[in-house]
């Protein structure tokens, strides 16, 4: 019987805590959020971070972030992401080389 109790409980917190996430903070935050990303734009555009990201090889693993790139993140971050892709480990440290070089 104590084990039932203790089951119905759990199940109640859990189902408190999964409705708990679905509050009504998006609205908040999508107000607030006009005013931030007017400001997020304008530290980009005056403070940009120059990224190079080198891939092994292009991958379904990488989708997150080329994702990530087509939506813009990263420039909402200020971050200029220029990805290389280094077509394999043989080529990773030559790739590398020649990056560091032409950057000098």
């Amino acid at each position: 019987m104590k084990k039932r109790i203790l089951a119905a409980m759990l199940a109640a917190v859990m189902v408190m805590a999964l409705l708990a996430g679905c509050g009504s903070q998006k609205e908040e935050k999508e107000t607030s959020g006009k005013a931030t990303s007017k400001t997020q734009k304008e530290n980009t555009e005056t403070e940009m971070t120059d990224v190079t990201l080198n891939e092994v090889a292009h991958s379904i693993f990488y989708a997150p972030m080329y994702v990530a790139i087509e939506e813009g993140y990263f420039e909402e971050e200020g971050i200029n992401l220029d990805l290389v892709c280094g077509f394999g480990a043989n080529n990773l440290v030559q790739n590398s080389l020649i990056l560091i070089l032409t950057k000098s």
